[in-house]
């Protein structure tokens, strides 16, 4: 066993072990044993002081942090005109959602976004830890507004129209990620949603490839997938919408052929997988390896809202989990149809054992 691993060993064994005893047992100097520990927390295997372990299973969420607002409207809607609705409110954001979602399948997550020292802010805060997530490294600004996601749902609960108040992410600059890269790099995959700034996607972006780091990324919406750099290597996999697809692969998209097309476009900018979600026609997905298209698994639609995070995060759960692009898709479509089930953004039902009986449900 080389020297690197009996450290890393003794430390697993006990995380306060001294330099010194660590000398002692594995014959090394002092001064040795600690250009070793340094190399290890550089890399990641090590974080922070008492020599804490790099998680396997875990994965840095970032991005969006906000409150969602749902007006459900109790008629058909008329635009231009008052409309009777009945208006929820709970915690949301795509890297919020997506890590409360990942919690609940049993991984570590922890959250990176940023919200305003308000009562919102602290609500999201109260909530996503209480959903099992790390919210340590979440950056509360003092003098900013947390943001807001506001959408108007028709009777069938699907969006007419969503606003966002999303102004405080402006303020995430890529210093205060390179400030939290030894958090970044001691996990197993970083998820990204492009709420934050171009520079701070692009620095994220070249990081993680430069390092080997899984990146997974949302292109949220149609205008903020033009955040993204036209090169995209180190992105392990891309998640886009038809319309974010669209614009990524600058062609329109009126097939299944056409989205084999879109894909191998989007693929020849750097990106290894693919997987557009086409809504109420299912998902595409593509690698190098396989492609191919599934459709949703029928359920009782109730609210759209969140079906997409819960897709990403279950199909993303799968790829961390060694599964083929296949099978996280149908994994990412039981999250989904468990998701559409309910007016909440997250379902309480989402667990492992549940998705994946929902696929052999469908897939018999």
């Amino acid at each position: 066993m080389d020297k690197e691993k009996q450290i890393l060993n003794l430390i697993r064994m006990n995380p306060f072990i001294s330099q010194q005893e660590l000398s002692s047992k594995v014959g090394l100097s002092r001064p040795a044993v600690a250009n070793y520990i340094a190399n290890l927390t550089r890399r990641g295997e090590i974080k922070g002081r008492g020599y804490i372990l790099r998680e396997e299973s875990s994965i840095v969420c970032i991005g969006g942090a906000n409150t969602d607002q749902k007006a459900r409207s109790n008629q058909k809607v008329r635009l231009y005109s008052s409309n009777p609705v009945k208006i929820t409110e709970s915690c949301g954001g795509v890297a919020r959602n997506f890590a409360e979602n990942l919690s609940r399948l049993g991984c570590s997550t922890s959250l990176m976004a940023c919200v305003g020292d308000d009562k919102e802010g602290n609500w999201i805060l109260k909530e996503t830890k209480t959903g099992g997530v790390d919210i340590s490294q979440v950056w509360v600004f003092p003098t900013e507004r947390t943001g807001t996601f506001t959408t108007l749902l028709d009777i069938n609960g699907e969006s007419i129209v969503s606003m966002a108040d999303m102004n405080i992410y402006e303020k995430i600059t890529p210093f205060m990620f390179e400030e939290k890269w030894s958090h970044i790099a001691a996990s197993q995959a970083v998820f990204l949603d492009t709420n934050i700034p171009q520079e701070s996607i692009r620095y994220l972006i070249k990081r993680c490839s430069e390092e080997n780091l899984p990146l997974y990324i949302d292109p949220v919406s149609s205008a903020k997938v033009q955040k993204l750099p036209v090169r995209l290597e180190g992105v392990e996999l891309l998640l886009p919408n038809r319309e974010e697809a669209e614009i990524l692969a600058e062609m329109k998209i009126d097939s299944i052929k056409d989205c084999q097309l879109a894909c191998e476009k989007i693929r020849q900018r750097g990106v290894q997988k693919v997987m557009i979600t086409l809504g109420d026609q299912g998902v595409y997905y593509f690698s190098p390896e396989e492609s191919g298209h599934l459709p949703p698994f029928k359920t009782d639609v109730v609210d759209t809202t969140g079906a997409g995070e819960a897709f990403a995060s279950c199909a993303i759960y799968g790829i961390m989990n060694e599964e083929s692009l296949l099978s996280a898709c149908q994994l990412g479509l039981a999250g989904a149809a468990l998701t559409l089930q309910t007016e909440e953004s997250i379902s309480s039902h989402l667990k492992p054992d549940k998705i994946h009986e929902i696929v052999k449900q469908f897939t018999r």
